[in-house]
């Protein structure tokens, strides 16, 4: 069809009507104000959003820098020597108390505990890594007499840590844990 044109302004015209003309089907001023006013809300949730925001951070710093104040007084007390205290280390004593104690939990606190205190012990002989399990993985067994009551000591620990209450401790292998720990601290004259 020669000489038959496609008027593709007459398109633009009638797409301009639809959205702009006295029977617009398309409201734009209408969708305007109504984006602007949503706008609005949005910038004024963000806005106490941000001030609310702002507060928890303020408020988990300040009780960052408490928490850090408490673990260097308790970090930077010395554990006292057994030959400080007449033969007696006051963990341990504390460890024995937990351990003669008539419910699981206090078992497995007992546990807990000496691991802790192995760890400790492991950092004070110059052992590197980020637990008890690296610590250990870094001893040499001609060095370290009690390197497998220490691992055996540990593994229960971890069942503890892992399974919590589940985990069905008997006075039996509560016994032996703790006697393993003692073996490694009698080794290393920590108690």
């Amino acid at each position: 069809m020669p000489g038959k044109q496609i008027n593709v302004e007459y398109f633009f015209r009638l797409l301009y009507e639809w959205i702009y003309g006295p029977h617009a089907v398309f409201n734009y001023a209408g969708f305007q104000a109504t984006v602007a006013h949503i706008w609005l809300w949005i910038i004024f949730i963000g806005y106490i959003l941000s001030v609310i925001g702002l507060f928890v951070i303020v408020y988990t710093t300040v009780r960052l820098f408490e928490l850090r104040k408490r673990e260097e007084v308790y970090y930077s007390t010395p554990i006292a020597s057994p030959e400080a205290t007449g033969g007696v280390n006051p963990r341990w004593q504390h460890i024995e108390s937990l351990a003669n104690g008539a419910s699981a939990s206090e078992w497995r606190e007992a546990i807990i505990e000496a691991d802790i205190m192995l760890d400790d012990m492991l950092m004070r002989q110059g052992y590197v890594g980020d637990g008890v399990g690296e610590k250990l993985k870094a001893a040499e067994p001609e060095n370290f007499g009690t390197l497998q009551d220490a691992w055996e000591a540990h593994k229960v620990r971890n069942q503890i840590a892992h399974e919590g209450s589940a985990f069905n401790l008997s006075e039996s292998l509560m016994r032996r844990t703790i006697s393993r720990f003692e073996a490694v601290f009698r080794e290393f004259k920590a108690i």
